[in-house]
This record gives C-alpha cells, sequence and structure tokens, in this order.
C-alpha cells in the first residue's frame, strides 16, 4: 500500500486549470481503475492518507470518492473503507406487474433470503388506517423484512395488512404474497410511488451503505379484486442494485 500511495501524489494527477482539484482526482482514480491499476474489491487507501500524500485537505478527497460512489464505480461499506465496485448486475423491476421480491430474484435464478426484524400484530398508525381504510379499534399485522439476494442485502421492507388479511404474520416464509394466494387473499393490482431519498442512518447500516447514500423508496398499496386496499408497504432498495422500469402505451 506504501508504494501504490505515490500514485496520488498531486504532481501525479493534478493540472492548473483543469478544474477543481476534487474533480481531477475523481478523474484521476477513475483512470486507476479503467488501467486495471485499481481491481475490482481493491480497497483505496484512506481519506487521510490520500490527503496527506496529495498535500489535499482530507474534505477534497471526500468529495472525490463521493463523486465516485454516486457513479457507481466506488462504494462504501461501512466500518471497512471505501472500494472498487464490481460490474455486478441490476435488477430490473417492472413497475406495471405486480410480483414480489422472491419471485423476481427466483426469475433470474438468484437465490432471495429474508431476515425477520419486526413480526406481530398491533394497532394501525393514523396513515395504516388511513391507507388501509381502517378505524381505530381495528389491528394490524406488521412485518418489517431485509431482503437479500445471493446473500447481498438489497432491499428493507416495511409490510402492513388488516389482521383478517393476514392474522398469523409469524408464519410468513420467504414470499408473503405466496401466502396470501395460499389463502386467497392475494392483492390483483397496485399502486407505487417512487422517490429518490438520502438512506437514514439505520436504512443504511441494514443495507450495507454509507448514511446518507441514495436509495429508491417505494411506498406500495395493494388491493384485491374488490377493490379493498389490504396491503401498505414501504420499502427501501439500493439504487446500485435496482433498475424500476415501466411500460409506456398510446392511448
Amino acid at each position: 500500500m506504501a508504494d501504490f500511495l505515490i500514485e496520488f501524489d498531486q504532481g501525479t494527477w493534478y493540472q492548473q486549470g483543469r478544474g477543481p482539484r476534487y474533480k481531477q482526482l475523481c478523474r484521476h482514480i477513475s483512470g486507476l481503475v479503467a488501467s486495471g491499476s485499481l481491481l475490482t474489491d481493491d480497497q483505496l487507501p484512506s481519506e487521510r492518507d490520500i490527503a496527506e500524500i496529495a498535500k489535499i485537505s482530507r474534505v477534497t478527497v471526500r468529495k472525490a470518492i463521493a463523486d465516485l460512489v454516486a457513479d457507481g464505480l466506488i462504494e462504501q461499506r461501512q466500518g471497512a473503507g471505501s472500494f472498487v465496485r464490481g460490474g455486478g448486475e441490476r435488477f430490473e423491476q417492472s413497475l406495471s406487474s405486480l410480483v414480489s421480491f422472491t419471485e423476481n430474484l427466483q426469475a433470474r435464478g438468484i437465490v432471495s433470503t429474508s431476515e425477520v426484524l419486526l413480526t406481530g400484530v398491533f394497532r394501525p398508525t393514523p396513515t395504516e388506517a388511513t391507507v388501509l381504510g381502517l378505524s381505530s379499534h381495528h389491528q394490524v399485522a406488521r412485518v418489517h423484512r431485509l431482503r437479500r439476494g445471493d446473500g447481498v442485502p438489497m432491499a428493507l421492507e416495511h409490510s402492513t395488512l388488516p389482521e383478517d388479511i393476514l392474522p398469523r404474520p409469524d408464519k410468513i416464509g420467504l414470499s408473503l404474497y405466496e401466502l396470501l394466494r395460499a389463502r386467497s387473499n392475494a392483492p390483483v393490482r397496485a399502486i407505487q410511488r417512487v422517490t429518490a431519498v438520502n438512506a437514514p442512518a439505520p436504512v443504511a447500516k441494514h443495507l450495507d451503505l454509507t448514511e446518507g447514500a441514495a436509495v429508491l423508496q417505494i411506498e406500495r398499496t395493494a388491493f384485491l379484486a374488490s377493490g379493498r386496499p389490504i396491503e401498505f408497504t414501504s420499502g427501501f432498495y439500493r439504487s446500485d442494485a435496482y433498475d424500476f422500469v415501466s411500460e409506456l402505451r398510446l392511448d
């Protein structure tokens, strides 16, 4: 690592009049990756080490790394540092098809797993009551799950359903929709809202991201054929792993 630090000497990458230092450093690191000097999963030197050898501030280094993270070239692993990302597969999720996380990954030959973080029956929050058309004396089943694909954390999902639709949330296996189909309570349509947000600390920790990293937040309300709303899910999805795709038609 000591020998490699010479690559970050300011004399090797900075040129007067070619833009801000952080932008030039960002381009230099991109070039190291493109040339093969940095390979997939290689760890970058620490911000402090780069700042010392380049004789620039850590703020400048941090801005350069942030740009590389936003471009998908570098990933920051909590408590470990910054690493060169591989050309990992991105997963397309159709916004016009009502399929579960499990079904989407299985269709691509990926092993999906779920870690249940919370499950139980509770009084609904005002938002849950409004979305699901319930009164305050009703109860709802809540399930919070961390979803992984081939062992990689990909999504954090918080699902709420009326108690009569899901009386035993602890019985959910890998797929919520699979259980609902077995009970003849599977939704047939849904409304989804997709928003780009910065990951709060708890979300970032579960998804193995740095706090403030870009993620996609999706709120979904799903309905039975009768029109009754029976699922409200709020989920956070890694933006470096997901592309949400919709098909548009001319009426």
